[in-house]
C-alpha cells in the first residue's frame, strides 16, 4: 500500500463523512445521511463501493459503526490501553484495498464498556497536538464518551447515555409534553446543572411536571432545564473542580458541555473533532502502509 493517497471514512449510525487525503492533506470531503441505519444490511458493501468510486477509487480506511456487529463486517475490539499502533495492527481487511479500524473495549471488574469510531478522534487529538498526552477528554453526543489519556494512550473511558436519555424523555415520558422548545444555554439550563448537584436525578426530572402544573417554570424552559439536569449529572460524575477538560463536539452541544464544566469549577477547552479524526486516521494509515 502507498501512504500517499487514501479515502478515510467516519461511518456512524446516522451519517457518514468521507475524506480524500493526499500526502497528509484533505483535498476533498463529503458528508451524507447514509449511516448504517439508513442502509439495509445486505447493501452496506455496495454502499461502501459506491462511495469509494465517488471519492476517486483509492484505497479506503473505514472507522465507526460500519465495523460493528450491525455494520458491514465486525472488526472487533482492541483492549485498553489502546494506541494508534494497536488499532493499525488490528485493522480488518474486508476487500483488497478496503480496511476497517477496530473499536476499543475495557473490562474493569464487573464494569465493561466499548467504543467504535470515537477512538480515532480521541487518539488523533493527541497525535495532532490538539491535547497533551495526559488529558481528560469529553466527546458529547447520543452516548457521551469520557476518556482518560496517559502517555498518549487511551487508558480508561466511560460512556453516558446522556443524549439518548434526553430524546427518550422528550419523546416518551410524561414530562416530554413540556419539552417542546429548543435547548439553549440560559438560566433554565444553568438551574438544571445546579440542581444536578443534589444527586437525586430521578426526583428532579419528575419535578418538571409539578413545576409546569403549578406555574413555577415556563414550559418554554423545560427542555433546557432537563438538558441541564442530564448534562450536569454527566459532568459531575466525571469532573472535579480544577480539572481541564478537552471537549470534542459540534459548537452547539460543545457550548452546553462547556457551560456545565465551567459551572462546576473546571476548565473547558474546545477541540476540532474533524481535525482530530483526520490526524488519527492518517496516522493509522501510515502505520499500516
Amino acid at each position: 500500500m502507498s501512504a500517499n493517497s487514501f479515502i478515510a471514512v467516519d461511518w456512524g449510525t446516522t451519517n457518514r463523512r468521507a475524506y480524500l487525503i493526499e500526502h497528509g492533506v484533505v483535498t476533498r470531503s463529503e458528508r451524507d445521511g447514509l449511516g448504517i441505519r439508513a442502509v439495509a444490511d445486505d447493501d452496506l458493501a455496495a454502499a461502501a463501493r459506491a462511495l469509494k468510486q465517488q471519492m476517486g477509487d483509492r484505497p479506503m480506511l473505514l472507522a465507526g459503526m460500519i465495523g460493528s456487529n450491525r455494520g458491514w463486517v465486525d472488526a472487533g475490539y482492541v483492549a485498553c490501553p489502546a494506541t494508534l499502533d494497536t488499532l493499525a495492527a488490528a485493522a480488518r481487511r474486508v476487500e483488497d484495498d478496503v480496511f476497517i479500524v477496530p473499536g476499543v473495549s475495557i473490562v474493569d471488574g464487573t464494569r465493561a464498556d466499548v467504543m467504535r469510531g470515537e477512538e480515532v478522534q480521541l487518539l488523533g487529538a493527541v497525535a495532532g497536538g490538539l491535547v497533551p498526552e495526559d488529558a481528560l477528554l469529553c466527546q458529547p453526543g447520543t452516548h457521551c464518551k469520557w476518556a482518560r489519556m496517559r502517555n498518549g494512550a487511551l487508558v480508561d473511558f466511560a460512556t453516558a447515555m446522556t443524549g439518548e436519555a434526553f430524546a427518550l424523555l422528550r419523546d416518551h415520558a410524561l414530562i416530554g409534553a413540556a419539552m417542546t422548545d429548543a435547548v439553549v444555554d440560559g438560566q433554565a439550563f444553568r438551574d438544571g446543572v445546579a440542581r444536578a448537584g443534589d444527586h437525586d436525578l430521578l426526583a428532579a426530572l419528575f419535578g418538571v411536571r409539578p413545576a409546569s402544573l403549578l406555574g413555577l417554570r415556563d414550559d418554554a424552559d423545560a427542555a433546557s432545564y432537563v438538558s441541564g439536569l442530564l448534562i450536569g449529572s454527566d459532568v459531575r460524575a466525571q469532573v472535579s473542580a480544577g480539572d481541564r477538560v478537552h471537549v470534542l463536539a459540534d459548537p452547539a452541544l460543545g457550548a452546553l458541555y462547556a457551560a456545565a464544566i465551567e459551572q462546576v469549577g473546571a476548565q473547558s477547552i474546545a477541540v476540532d473533532s474533524h481535525f482530530a479524526f483526520v490526524a488519527g486516521i492518517t496516522r493509522i494509515w501510515e502505520l499500516m502502509s
